[in-house]
């Protein structure tokens, strides 16, 4: 079975949130959370970081520099929720629906060949999933490459942050590829992908309402229903070139 616990992520000494995840990937987590929500903007910005234990679960702590600490200490952000819930605990309702950073427009990022392939490619990288059958997955998507890095966790949202932060951990800037998801494309889905500077978003399932809107906002490519070789472009379709199979359809 898979194993979920209570992972607290705490700023000099401050906790802004509990989330209950795997504990795998806990260092790229922390980092993921804190660029994918804003705490940092860049990986200088954490002095170190340290895992502690506890009883009941993991701390993940950060320890940000003395800029970054003044800039912490202008927001605050409590959480503490289920798997399924990316936005609980927020103590302003204008964070909910915060101002993204707008994604330069380019033109063939991919070709439809490689979204086709997205979510078959990350399949082939969920062991914990093959385990257990009870995890998500992200990963991140490169032209001709394939999937480079994928990341698993019981919660959709810790398995996108875990990815963003094992690329940031890795030198590997995501605006070079798409990510990759094994859920639905839901608001907080796509602000993490504009926050974390990715300009295409492909999830295996349904989009919301409001993820169209703020990926049209934010200049995110967002793809939906990606399986068995069939996905529909939601927002900005000029990323996504015709591949090789187009011809034949």
């Amino acid at each position: 079975m898979a194993e979920e616990i209570a992972i607290a992520i705490s700023f000099n000494g401050t906790t802004q949130a509990v989330m209950m995840a795997s504990p795998q990937d806990l260092g790229d987590f922390a980092y993921g959370f804190a660029l994918s929500e804003g705490f940092i903007a860049k990986m200088s910005d954490v002095e170190r970081i340290e895992i502690a234990e506890h009883p009941t679960g993991l701390e993940a702590q950060l320890w940000l520099n003395a800029q970054q600490a003044e800039v912490l200490s202008a927001r605050r952000r409590y959480m503490s929720g289920p798997v399924g819930c990316g936005l609980c605990g927020i103590d302003s309702l204008n964070e909910a629906l915060r101002v993204l950073p707008t994604l330069a427009q380019t033109t063939g990022h991919l070709t439809s060949f490689d979204v086709e392939q997205a979510t078959d490619q990350l399949r082939k990288q969920q062991p914990l999933h093959d385990q257990t059958r009870a995890v998500h997955a992200a990963g991140i998507l490169v032209a001709g490459k394939g999937i480079v890095m994928a990341r698993e966790d019981v919660g959709r949202h810790n398995a996108l942050d875990k990815l963003i932060g094992g690329l940031c951990r890795a030198g590997v800037d995501p605006a070079g590829g798409a990510f990759v998801i094994t859920s639905r494309a839901s608001v907080d889905m796509v602000q993490k992908t504009a926050m974390a500077g990715c300009p295409v978003l492909i999830a295996v399932s349904a989009p919301t309402a409001l993820a169209v809107d703020v990926a049209e906002a934010a200049g995110v490519t967002l793809v939906a229903f990606a399986r068995a070789q069939n996905f529909e472009i939601f927002s900005h379709p000029n990323r996504i070139e015709a591949g090789p199979t187009d011809v034949t359809r």
